[in-house]
């Protein structure tokens, strides 16, 4: 069974036993984390949500991105700005999709 939630302002498309990455979440590594803000679950569309549904998730680890650079750059100023940004993320790992 396939679904698609919403967490962190973003929708993801799932599959049982899918890993996905997420925005960062107050979890601990071995935890199970439940998301019941399901838009669509198999054949099943809500409005927004579909009542009773839910995707449980194990929380596999959380760490930081790679490191990107952001150049910042003003013509005819002599402004240069160099700076690094890490995203923080979750990566979960779906159990069971229920709806």
């Amino acid at each position: 069974m396939k679904a698609i939630f919403v967490t962190g302002g973003k929708q993801y498309y799932v599959a049982e036993g899918d890993e996905i990455y997420v925005e960062k979440l107050d979890a601990e590594a071995g935890k199970t984390v439940d998301f019941d803000q399901v838009l669509c679950v198999g054949e099943k569309t809500g409005t927004p949500y579909v009542k009773g549904a839910k995707v449980t998730c194990e929380v596999v680890k959380t760490g930081k991105q790679k490191k990107i650079r952001v150049f910042k750059y003003v013509q005819k100023n002599n402004f240069h700005k160099t700076q690094g940004h890490r995203q923080p993320y979750t990566k979960l790992k779906v159990t069971k999709i229920v709806g």
